[in-house]
């Protein structure tokens, strides 16, 4: 019994989480007994209160539970909150985000009486990512080697909402806990997803012109985003080192000062991307980003795509020139 508070940022995830929670708690019970769910926009907290509150019947316990609780304001959450203080042993009461930001009242009503938090969000991290999926799918019955758990982390990229229906087609043709190799999942990944913005620039950083090109690609027609959309996050990494420039900065603080940020591995990593290009490097990167948008927005007669691939290639290759 007990209070369980889930949240996410991939709604499909998210409501997997949920699926399996609920199915866990209710166990060999009935769940047409025990089970008292609300949903939508027209359900009051205080409906969620009495069932959390009203003794269960004909079963040992009560399984309640309230989704798009970030609808809520803290006002609206009072009598929750009064219900956290003195949950009843009887009832599991999950709570899932959505709707709305989440009250950091709640989220510390919910700690405070013992509750469980679960954020369902994967890791943002390619590594700790691809430890993510091994560790998804072994819950799911499915065993992937390592090579197998990467390999399904870079082509879902940022559409992780996939990788559970990956999982059980799987499950289905390879059956529980069958090790799957690499050349096992190939014919099941589909089109590659979008990748985070980071992992560009960290290409282009490196100098990786091929690889930058991939995902550049990936991020148009996997992740759906516009070539002005990629301009702004390639100006915004860019604008942060054009702030070093001058500044004479020393140190990760001297860096997070210049640049109006947090000391931190940011500051760190922008100061060893200043001192790789330089003054002259940061200055011919501005110009060039200059240029491509003036060719998005119709100086030139190129495909838009290839404007930002131009523009990525000469990119990755200033740090390498100098």
């Amino acid at each position: 019994m007990g209070v369980h508070l889930l949240t996410g940022d991939d709604e499909s995830i998210l409501r997997s989480k949920v699926h399996e929670l609920v199915h866990e708690l209710i166990g060999d019970g009935d769940r047409s007994l025990m089970v008292d769910e609300f949903d939508g926009e027209d359900y009051e907290l205080r409906v969620v209160v009495d069932a959390a509150q009203t003794m269960p019947f004909l079963t040992d316990k009560r399984v309640v539970v309230a989704r798009g609780i970030g609808r809520f304001n803290v006002d609206d959450l009072t009598p929750l909150l009064g219900y956290l203080e003195n949950p009843l042993e009887s009832t599991d009461l999950v709570l899932i985000a959505g709707g709305g930001r989440l009250a950091k009242k709640l989220t510390d009503a919910v700690k405070l009486c013992g509750g469980h938090l679960l954020n369902t969000s994967p890791p943002s991290r390619a590594k700790d990512r691809h430890n993510w999926v091994r560790t998804e799918a072994a819950e799911q019955g499915v065993r992937l080697d390592g090579a197998a758990a990467t390999r399904i982390a870079d082509q879902l990229g940022e559409e992780v909402g996939r990788l559970q229906g990956l999982l059980s087609v799987l499950r289905a043709t390879y059956g529980e806990s069958a090790k799957v190799s690499v050349d096992d999942i190939e014919p099941f990944l589909g089109d590659a997803g979008g990748v985070p913005p980071w992992d560009l620039t960290d290409a282009v950083d490196a100098g990786e012109t091929g690889k930058a090109l991939v995902l550049m690609g990936r991020m148009i027609h996997g992740g759906e985003r516009h070539p002005l959309q990629i301009l702004a996050i390639l100006h915004s990494h860019y604008g942060k080192l054009a702030r070093l420039d001058g500044a004479d900065a020393r140190s990760e603080s001297d860096a997070a000062q210049a640049m109006g940020i947090k000391p931190g591995f940011p500051a760190k990593k922008a100061l060893g991307n200043y001192r790789r290009l330089g003054g002259g490097g940061v200055q011919r990167a501005i110009q060039l980003l200059a240029r491509a948008d003036l060719d998005l927005r119709g100086d030139t007669d190129l495909d838009a795509e290839i404007v930002m691939e131009v523009l990525v290639a000469r990119l990755s290759r200033l740090g390498v020139r100098r």
